[in-house]
């Protein structure tokens, strides 16, 4: 029986408060990585009216002035008036930042299996910085939409929040302010995305602006009709702008933003499962983020080799210790190939191990400030986002073939 369904997915802007927390966390963490690439970081980060509190735990043989940083990711953001609902230049800013519990560094710098006397090469002497669950995900929907293996849902509301804030750079719609919000809903049948329902953008913008004769056919003309592939476009998609009437008071005047609450639209919209970590202010010996990096990686190589259509790569790791304590796949009833094979494929083909992924993936860079707006996943910059390569994929596809 045929099936017809809306899926929805929203995205969020740099200017969004949540947002810049996860931009300044990411900010100290280049920082620190550009002179010290082995630095432990677990930055977190408070915006609100006027303050920005940043705490955390870092261990670091280098110095930065965190300070000067939080100032530079906000007033980069655009938010240097307060009336914005924060200025970078005057804003209030505290640092309570403490070393490394000594607990955690023991089990990154001595592995479980190094004090078992079970370790086999180097690779075996870095723990997993953290335990939990990191899931990678990756679909190919239609062959006729280029969403770099993403659902379609989110890939289109990131390409929303893009150009709104790039359109607010542009000074084309003067008016605009940071924050801003996207959300796409999209009509699927038979797990085939077929057009979209609704469009809604919240726009934070300057008082008197008026939403029906300005700013809802100014969003129509300048950010959705050139982001809406024509495959989906349709004159009868609703199309919702500031629903509540006004958007002026926004930021962190509006909303007390903090690294990591949205782990949603960081990863796959809600398609797939998330762990239970978020990504910003983390080094890579944080499992929560250079796993989850290394889940997507091999998802979308397996759907780019053509051995399935969808793919959920489930890791768990245990604190210290190298070796994930779990790995399965779940090809959602698409794979070509007998799953248990193809799962014993991946163990075989893809090293999980922390040390492992950090060197496959080069996670020791300070790369991470573009990671903290529109989404970990599905981006096409493949040097700065290395788990987006599909450079595994011909390798996959041949190794297939005897299962």
């Amino acid at each position: 029986m045929s099936r017809s369904y809306l899926f929805t997915s929203e995205s969020v802007t740099e200017g969004h408060p949540d947002k810049l927390a996860d931009r300044v966390s990411d900010a100290i963490l280049d920082a620190i990585l550009e002179s010290d690439p082995y630095g432990r970081v677990a930055c977190e980060t408070l915006v609100t009216t006027g303050l920005c509190v940043v705490a955390g735990e870092i261990s670091t043989e280098t110095y930065v002035e965190i300070p000067k940083i939080v100032r530079e990711a906000i007033t980069e953001v655009g938010y240097t008036d307060a009336k914005f609902g924060m200025d970078g230049y005057t804003c209030g800013v505290v640092v309570a930042i403490q070393e490394q519990s000594p607990d955690i560094a023991v089990g990154v710098d001595h592995t479980f299996e190094e004090r078992q006397g079970e370790a086999q090469d180097n690779k075996d002497q870095v723990g997993a910085g953290d335990q939990g669950m990191m899931y990678g995900y990756a679909s190919r929907e239609r062959d006729d939409l280029d969403t770099e293996l993403m659902p379609t849902p989110i890939w289109l509301a990131h390409l929303l929040a893009h150009r709104l804030a790039d359109e607010r750079r542009s000074g084309r719609m003067p008016y605009l302010r940071p924050d801003g919000k996207t959300q796409v809903s999209i009509v699927y049948e038979d797990g085939v995305p077929v057009g979209i329902d609704t469009i809604l953008i919240s726009a934070q913008h300057e008082p008197e602006v008026d939403i029906e004769t300005l700013l809802k056919p100014d969003l129509m003309e300048y950010v959705v009709k050139p982001m809406v592939p024509e495959a989906l476009w349709s004159e009868n998609i609703r199309f919702l702008v500031n629903p509540t009437g006004r958007f002026e008071i926004g930021g962190p005047q509006a909303d007390t933003g903090l690294t990591g609450r949205k782990i949603i639209v960081d990863s796959y919209g809600g398609m797939a499962a998330v762990g239970g970590g978020a990504f910003s202010g983390k080094d890579p010996t944080k499992v929560d983020r250079s796993g989850a990096y290394m889940a997507r990686y091999v998802a979308k190589n397996l759907v780019a080799s053509g051995v399935l259509d969808h793919c959920e790569i489930r890791v768990a790791y245990a604190i210290g210790v190298a070796h994930p304590v779990s790995l399965n796949l779940d090809g959602k009833g698409t794979s070509k190939v007998d799953p248990q094979k193809l799962e014993s494929l991946v163990l075989e083909m893809f090293d999980f191990r922390p040390a492992a992924i950090i060197d496959h993936l080069d996670l020791r860079r300070p790369i991470y400030r573009a990671t903290s707006v529109y989404g970990h996943f599905g981006r096409t910059d493949k040097e700065t986002f290395t788990w987006e390569l599909t450079n595994r994929a011909e390798e996959i596809a041949e190794a297939a073939k005897s299962l």
